[in-house]
């Protein structure tokens, strides 16, 4: 097994896809899969105080050989990157850029399992009865910030509190953009890279 470490972070506006990215990393690659935005959820209501203690309580012991996770959703803001900093050193940043147009639709098409988090789109990936999660038959629900009258505003948030993070990390050498309108095209440029930095543990596949 190797002993090499690796930390990366998978940034994306919402109903970019990076969940997906972020899952396909972690079975291809040995990386736990972390995720900020059930942590902030579950713990803060989605608010942003206390961050990085819960992110330290979701890491892992790094005993080698361990590879390191895989995070979606965080750092959301220049001061949760600030408090990641103070957690781990990351080796790279990846960053989906989604044409506005294709977001809108996804989010609007989005209904969740809200004890689980599962994600399901109406277009592409709806459940097998519609309204009803696949596995516990439980009702699904659309968020509010998913409506289409509210999708727009939270792009726009998005972008103004993510610009000063993708400008850090650029600075620093560890940003890699990926620009597409559908993960299965932008994935196998993902694969390549991770490949060129941590071996994978299983070839590529067919998602």
């Amino acid at each position: 097994m190797a002993s090499k470490l690796l930390r990366a972070v998978v940034l994306g506006p919402p109903g970019s896809g990076k969940g997906t990215v972020c899952e396909r990393i972690a079975r291809s690659f040995g990386l736990q899969h972390l995720s900020s935005g059930q942590f902030l959820r579950e713990s803060l209501g989605g608010g942003d105080d206390g961050f990085d203690s819960i992110l330290a309580a979701s890491l892992p012991p790094l005993p080698a050989p361990f590879r390191c996770g895989a995070c979606t959703g965080f750092p959301r803001t220049l001061g949760q990157a600030k408090a990641l900093d103070g957690i781990c050193e990351l080796d790279l940043v990846i960053s989906l850029n989604i044409p506005f147009e294709t977001l809108k639709d996804r989010l609007s098409a989005r209904w969740v399992h809200p004890a689980s988090g599962r994600v399901y789109n109406m277009d592409f990936n709806p459940p097998n009865i519609r309204g009803i999660d696949d596995l516990t038959g439980e009702p699904l629900v659309q968020r509010e910030d998913d409506r289409p009258e509210a999708v727009a505003a939270r792009l726009r948030k998005y972008k103004d509190a993510a610009k000063p993070v993708i400008e850090l990390y650029k600075s620093r050498g560890i940003l890699y953009s990926f620009s597409g309108t559908e993960t299965n095209k932008i994935w196998p440029y993902v694969y390549t890279l991770l490949s060129s930095k941590i071996p994978p543990i299983v070839p590529d596949e067919e998602h």
